[in-house]
C-alpha cells in the first residue's frame, strides 16, 4: 500500500496516535506524516505509507494554513488553552479593531520567534517539552519562519479570529503569545484547524473514524 492519506484530525488525539490506528486497521508498518498537529489542534495531517515516506520531508517544507481563534487577556505555560493560566488582566477599552489587526500585520514577512516552551525543539538532547514538564523552562534561539498572511476575521473579544498562511516550522501558538504581548495585554490559542498543507486541503480530507469503519483496501488513497 504506497501512496498519501489526508486525515482531517480531530480534537484530543495526538498525530502519533493517528499513525498508530492507521497502521493497525491497515496493516502497513511503513508509514509517516508531514507535520504534527498538537493536540487541541484539527484538520489537515498528510499521512505518507510505503513508497510515499520517502517524500514526507518533501510535504513538511511546503506552507501551511491555519484558521483559528486567540484569547486575549490570558497567558499560559503551553501558549494555548491546555495549559496553566499564568497571568490574567481585563482588557482594556482602547483595544480597537484597528490596533489588532496593524498588531497582525506586523507578523507578516520573515519574522524571528521563540519556540514555546512545552514544544519538541531539541536541547541538549532533549525536547523542551521534558525540560518544561519537570519544570525547567529553557530558552532556545528564536528561528527565522515566514509569514504570508496573518487576516484577523472576527474580533468578539477576548476572542479575535484568525486566518494564516505560514512556512514550516512556524509555532502558531508562538504566534498568539507574542501577539497578546505586542497588545500589552497577553494571550494564547484557543483554536486551530489546518486548512491546507501544500496542495492537500481540507476538502480533500478524510476523518480517521470514517476510515477505521472500512476495509484497508476502500482506503482513500492518493496515489502520487
Amino acid at each position: 500500500m504506497n501512496g498519501v492519506l489526508v486525515i482531517n484530525k480531530s480534537r484530543d488525539i495526538t498525530s502519533f496516535k493517528v499513525i498508530e490506528k492507521l497502521r493497525s486497521h491497515l496493516k502497513v508498518q511503513k508509514m509517516g506524516h508531514a507535520g504534527t498537529l498538537d493536540p487541541l489542534a484539527t484538520g489537515v495531517l498528510v499521512v505518507c505509507l510505503g513508497s510515499a515516506t520517502k517524500l514526507v520531508d518533501q510535504f513538511m517544507n511546503q506552507e501551511k494554513e491555519y484558521v483559528g481563534a486567540i484569547k486575549l487577556g490570558e497567558e499560559t505555560t503551553t501558549d494555548d488553552r491546555e495549559g496553566k493560566i499564568i497571568s490574567a488582566i481585563t482588557l482594556p477599552s482602547g483595544l480597537s479593531k484597528e490596533v489588532i489587526e496593524k498588531a497582525a500585520f506586523s507578523f507578516v514577512g520573515e519574522i524571528l520567534q521563540r519556540p514555546p516552551y512545552f514544544s519538541a525543539v531539541k536541547k541538549n538532547g532533549r525536547r523542551l517539552y521534558e525540560y518544561a514538564r519537570a519544570g525547567q523552562y529553557i530558552d532556545v534561539p528564536a528561528r527565522p519562519v515566514i509569514i504570508t498572511k496573518f487576516d484577523i476575521t472576527e474580533i468578539k473579544l477576548p476572542f479575535i479570529k484568525f486566518a494564516i498562511v505560514c512556512s514550516k516550522g512556524t509555532y502558531v501558538r508562538a504566534i498568539a503569545r507574542d501577539m497578546g504581548k505586542m497588545l500589552g495585554v497577553g494571550g494564547h490559542l484557543y483554536d486551530l484547524e489546518r486548512t491546507r498543507s501544500g496542495k492537500f486541503h481540507i476538502s480533500s480530507a478524510h476523518y480517521l473514524s470514517s476510515i477505521l469503519q472500512e476495509s484497508p483496501e476502500k482506503a482513500p488513497l492518493h496515489m502520487l
